[in-house]
């Protein structure tokens, strides 16, 4: 066997630093096989293997196990003392389409108008937001970006899958259309948007009947994109405009694509359950401030959760103050299937450590990894590429000096489509730079 060792991690991939790094663009290096032997392996896809090896070759996993045979010409890694893992997958956030939230110039996230159902983050994406290195460095290999979510608008497009790293969005695409994001209506008890000079309260029934007209709205889309593909599949094709936007809801009322829900309050969760039911669409609730009081209906819809940032303050005074950390427990206990997502781009790079802290209000360990990895590709029907260390999935892996839900643990080496990629970042530079700053 003529296995090679691998050098020290900055060392060894310099040739390879990545997008966001300042530095001139390089050609993708061409995949090749690494062996990470003797290091603990979390596959989440069966027990841990207390010391075993990772084999990746041409983009994917190769081999797991005890005694998996390094293939000759590997490049290996020591893994003594260190930990293996899937890559970690941000289930709903903002990256490659936000940089500054405060300068509009550097925010893609979503168009003008209501009803926007058609366009596809992946369109917006960009691959050199600084962002993306500094997520990978606490060990994000894969995330959903996700446009438009919020108050507004109804419909803001598609939530696309994809890698952190790549030159282009057809490099970095793991799917380009994953779900269609929906921001449920609120009753707002103030007039004017987002930006007005000023704001006006108004009546709950003003408030109500502005929700209602929004649902009417979104139920009345739907009929008539069932209506567009009744037409166009008796052939009517001549005689019917193509309307893009009723084209990209065909899938939707079909049951082909998922509907991301973002709904935070107790009574518009089950508005949105009931509006999905009565519409036969596959739903995915996201936010979920107040999903613990609805943890048993959201278990018998089989309505699966993506939920908001735990460390944040509670919806409202009367909620206990550690409600946002106990949720994850209370929701996998009722057996309902959750992920985490930041919903940022700039913190996208606090996910291990966000529900790092729900496992300390009841949650356990590996239920918790689980939803910052295996659980989200089942969500979202990428189970068969990410999620767990098997054969044959796509090489996004990890591999740590400790438990990557720790603020304290160091991500060493980081594969991405089965590349050894970059963990440099701004960060760190700038981190380097002003360590080094004179003190005379």
């Amino acid at each position: 066997m003529s296995a090679r060792t691998t050098a020290p991690l900055l060392v060894a991939i310099a040739a390879t630093v990545t997008v966001g790094s300042g530095q001139e663009p390089e050609s993708p290096p061409t995949p090749t096989t690494y062996a990470i032997r003797d290091a603990r392996i979390v596959s989440l896809a069966g027990s841990p293997i207390e010391r075993g090896t990772v084999v990746i070759r041409d983009g994917r996993i190769a081999a797991v196990g005890a005694d998996a045979p390094i293939p000759s010409g590997a490049e290996v890694i020591e893994g003594d003392g260190l930990h293996v893992y899937p890559g970690l997958f941000d289930a709903i956030s903002g990256l490659g389409l936000t940089e500054i939230g405060a300068v509009a110039a550097t925010n893609d996230s979503e168009e003008l108008g209501d009803f926007s159902p058609q366009l596809v983050a992946a369109q917006a994406v960009h691959p050199a937001s600084e962002h993306i290195p500094v997520a990978r460095a606490n060990g994000l290999t894969h995330a959903l970006s996700v446009p438009g979510i919020g108050d507004s608008p109804l419909i803001p497009g598609q939530a696309s899958a994809i890698h952190l790293a790549g030159w282009t969005v057809e490099e970095m695409l793991l799917s380009r259309s994953v779900a269609l994001v929906v921001n449920w209506p609120t009753y707002r008890s103030t007039s004017g948007g987002p930006g007005a000079f000023s704001r006006q309260q108004r009546s709950f029934a003003e408030a109500k009947k502005e929700h209602d007209k929004k649902v009417r709205e979104l139920a009345e889309w739907l009929d008539q994109a069932r209506h567009y593909a009744t037409a166009i599949e008796k052939g009517k094709q001549e005689r019917v405009s193509r309307d893009l936007k009723l084209e990209a809801l065909v899938p939707v009322t079909r049951g082909e694509l998922p509907v991301v829900v973002n709904a935070d309050g107790e009574r518009e969760i089950k508005e949105a359950i009931e509006f999905c039911d009565e519409q036969r669409l596959r739903m995915i609730l996201a936010g979920g401030a107040e999903a613990y009081k609805l943890a048993d209906l959201l278990a018998t819809h089989k309505v699966p959760v993506v939920l908001g940032p735990i460390q944040s303050l509670p919806s409202s005074e009367d909620e206990p103050y550690d409600i946002r950390h106990t949720t994850p427990a209370v929701l996998h206990d009722a057996g309902v299937q959750f992920a985490l997502g930041t919903f940022n781009a700039s913190d996208s790079r606090t996910l291990p450590y966000e529900i790092g802290n729900a496992v300390s209000y009841g949650l356990e360990w590996d239920t918790a990894l689980a939803a910052v990895t295996r659980t989200p590709a089942e969500i979202f029907g990428l189970a068969d590429q990410v999620g767990t260390l098997e054969v044959g999935k796509v090489g996004n892996v990890i591999v740590t000096d400790g438990d990557p839900l720790e603020i304290q643990t160091t991500v060493k080496y980081l594969f991405i489509n089965g590349r050894l990629t970059s963990l440099e970042n701004r960060h760190l530079r700038l981190y380097e730079q002003y360590r080094a700053r004179p003190t005379k």
